[in-house]
């Protein structure tokens, strides 16, 4: 795996790429967002994960995420920041991000973070929830043959539901497995996202995903397509 380094600070920036590398991961730093984007101009293939510090003197991070996305690009994005308020967590994991850790952290901890996002970007199985076809290898859902566009955050959300495969899944395991929150936010981030999953893979069909009062989320039993 190729690994983004996104920080203004060199010493941080060395310490992760020199930890990173120990564990035998790929590394590409860069000192802030305009370096950032002449990178990834360069570099050829995507990296697998970019971490990406929020306050930077020469753009924000939560600014190049949102470009990122606009592009097309859905390369998992990691914050690391200092910025510690909760608004700061849930604005950026609105934006697209995968996962937020705070600064100062421990090593081990970003390294399970990392893992655990490239675990979540590379289950290759196919579902099939009645008519609605989620392809996560692809990052393609179709609903009677037709394509349905879905943000990074919708489409994760709808695959970690088909993943589960009909089990409720309370706003808690949401928040862990798709935005790798493992507080609560005390927002209601989770039923916002819902009710805007529904209205698209909802319209003018059959509804798909259930609310279990009182308990959580599920939806139809899926069955794999191979």
């Amino acid at each position: 795996m190729k690994i983004l380094i996104v920080d203004d600070d060199p010493k941080l920036r060395a310490f992760v790429a020199k930890g990173l590398e120990t564990q035998g991961y790929s590394t590409v730093a860069a000192g802030g967002g305009n370096e950032a984007r002449s990178v990834l101009a360069t570099m050829g293939p995507l990296p697998d994960v970019i971490l990406l510090d929020v306050m930077m003197p020469a753009g924000d991070g939560m600014s190049f995420l949102e470009e990122l996305r606009r592009r097309g690009i859905e390369t998992p994005v990691i914050f690391v920041s200092a910025a510690r308020s909760v608004e700061d967590r849930v604005r950026g994991l609105r934006l697209g991000a995968d996962d937020f850790l705070v600064k100062p952290f421990q090593f081990e901890e970003l390294l399970a973070r990392i893992e655990a996002v490239a675990r979540r970007r590379s289950r290759p199985t196919v579902y099939e929830v009645g008519d609605l076809r989620i392809d996560p290898l692809r990052r393609i859902v179709e609903r009677g043959g037709a394509r349905i566009d879905l943000s990074p955050k919708e489409f994760d959300l709808l695959r970690t539901l088909a993943e589960a495969r009909g089990r409720t899944l309370s706003r808690m395991e949401l928040l862990q497995q798709v935005w790798g929150i493992h507080f609560d936010p005390q927002t209601n981030v989770v039923d916002a996202l819902v009710a805007r999953l529904r209205r698209r893979i909802e319209r003018g069909g059959a509804p798909l995903i259930e609310t279990v009062v009182g308990e959580g989320y599920r939806i139809a039993t899926p069955k794999d397509a191979r």
